[in-house]
């Protein structure tokens, strides 16, 4: 028997983000851990049992099913079905031209039209992407970065026909930039300028829009890149540090804009490593925001946070146990005390999600929330000393982490020097390594093969929604005032060579129905576009 433990607690040594992981966890391994400091209660700092006094018991986290693909007239169909399904909140993914500033009709977008998101090029496809929707009924999520400013002035401008009170809509949108050259590359702009363009977005929403979002500060992209999970701790939580610096730098009172702030998180295979990495990351941030910055409003103090399963662990093999490792990885984000969540479809390691395995996806966290009764009990597991462990020791790590990019003279230098990419790429390295020779297990991967496999049905983009797009482009331009939208982009150019805010001018040129890839060049005009350093 005394080999069996020996055994056991050896092949289980260390996690993948390099934590050493006890056989037995006592109340002696919790060193210096004080419960009424360090645990609390719910909705009281250091909020580590989450945000709010009766979590899931009061309100249940928001569904969300990431969607988009084709053109807004595709992607509207679906948007629909999703609700009629009861989805209670969406998520829009947007096509590559749209994320980088190009429309439809330029050359770099030849293929690339409708297919990883939907194409949206002008107020009138955002028009029709929500067309039958009130928005000022349904939360909206938006995965954008670089254009983040032109695609939330486009929804603006929607609800405003709609005859919506901008002052009840409810969202957010990504705009989280230094993720973009950190772990994603969809980014236009050179790094302070485009940091401009958020502080901009935030200065804006918090008079136009005070329920929603101004950024979600993510960390989902971090650890699709490779990174650990410590790492997609220290990183996300940098990057947030550097966005209230630039606000406070552009003239905000941080109690004015950090309620506004929201952050987004991976779901990765470990269940109790990423319960665990949620409670780290709230508790580290709301004792960053009091520590550091002086925060005194409890919203300013508190980590609310959107979680997406992990596209990265889905496999091409054996696609259906996808639906196994989605429904564990959405479990421990409800544990981990998410305020939304997007489940991954058993399809994505092939194609964008059918309108079935999306249904499927959705119904995971249904059962969820209505069968498993771990809604009832807000935060079960806290005490659990494996867990208040790893909460303990992600923490301590991601705060380590941080120290030393604040000795670099923060992210924006640390990004410069490639120093956060290298420490990502290095973790991608390490856990291919250990996936090539059969050290990590991804079942039906490197174990448990099988022959034969048979096809499942997968999401085709028809080509001819790329000719559809860019004709309803060209019909668009001949059609507008063209006088009104030259004299809008000018105006932005002129206004981005300023320090004057760029929200209300973007918005007033995509009601003149200045395009997305215009609105882009002017301000590429003003500012430049980035050039990558190569990091080796």
């Amino acid at each position: 028997m005394e080999n069996r433990k020996s055994a056991t607690a050896e092949r289980h040594a260390a996690s993948p983000s390099g934590l050493p992981l006890e056989a037995v966890v006592t109340a002696n391994d919790l060193r210096d851990w004080d419960a009424e400091r360090d645990l609390g209660y719910p909705g009281q700092f250091p909020f580590t049992r989450g945000v709010y006094p009766t979590m899931y018991r009061g309100r249940l986290w928001t569904t969300r099913q990431y969607a988009g693909f084709g053109s807004a007239v595709e992607s509207n169909k679906r948007y629909r079905y999703l609700l009629a399904q009861g989805v209670k909140g969406l998520s829009v993914a947007f096509d590559l031209p749209t994320q980088i500033g190009m429309d439809s009709d330029h050359i770099l977008a030849l293929g690339e039209v409708g297919k990883v998101g939907v194409a949206i090029d002008s107020l009138e496809d955002m028009q029709t992407l929500f067309d039958g929707i009130p928005l000022e009924t349904v939360s909206t999520s938006m995965t954008i970065n670089s254009t983040a400013a032109i695609l939330l002035a486009l929804y603006v401008a929607v609800a405003k026909q709609q005859g919506a009170n901008l002052q009840r809509l409810a969202g957010t949108v990504q705009n989280d930039i230094l993720k973009e050259y950190i772990a994603r590359g969809t980014y236009i702009y050179p790094l302070r300028p485009a940091m401009r363009i958020v502080t901009d977005i935030f200065a804006w929403c918090r008079h136009e829009l005070p329920n929603w979002n101004a950024i979600s500060i993510s960390g989902y992209h971090i650890r699709e890149a490779g990174s650990t999970d410590v790492q997609e701790v220290a990183f996300t939580l940098a990057n947030g540090i550097a966005y209230v610096e630039a606000a406070i730098s552009a003239g905000l009172a941080v109690d004015e804009f950090a309620p506004q702030l929201s952050f987004f998180f991976n779901s990765h295979n470990e269940l109790l490593m990423q319960i665990a990495k949620f409670r780290a990351a709230r508790r580290l941030w709301a004792r960053t925001m009091r520590e550091r910055f002086g925060a005194r409003d409890p919203r300013s103090l508190m980590l609310r946070f959107h979680a997406q399963t992990a596209g990265s662990s889905l496999t091409a093999q054996q696609p259906e146990n996808n639906l196994v490792r989605v429904a564990l990885q959405s479990l421990a984000a409800v544990l981990g005390g998410c305020q939304s969540l997007h489940a991954n479809a058993l399809d994505e390691a092939l194609a964008l999600p059918t309108e079935q395995s999306a249904l499927l996806a959705l119904r995971t966290q249904q059962i969820i929330a209505q069968e498993t009764g771990v809604v009832n009990t807000t935060d079960p597991v806290a005490g659990s000393y494996a867990i208040e462990k790893l909460t303990d020791e992600i923490e301590a790590a991601a705060r380590e982490y941080i120290s030393k990019i604040d000795a670099m003279g923060g992210v924006l230098r640390a990004v410069e020097t490639g120093y956060i990419q290298q420490e990502i790429q290095k973790s991608a390295f390490e856990y291919q390594n250990a996936v090539d020779s059969g050290e990590q297990v991804v079942v039906g991967v490197n174990r448990f093969q099988t022959e034969d496999e048979k096809p499942i049905p997968t999401l085709r983009i028809d080509p001819e929604i790329e000719r559809t797009q860019i004709a309803r482009l060209n019909s668009l331009r001949a059609r507008r005032d063209s006088k009104k939208a030259q004299a809008a982009l000018a105006e932005i150019e002129r206004r981005a060579r300023t320090t004057e805010n760029l929200m209300p001018v973007i918005l007033t040129a995509v009601e003149a129905y200045a395009t997305v890839g215009e609105i882009s060049d002017a301000l590429r005009r003003a500012f430049g576009e980035y050039q990558e350093s190569v990091v080796i």
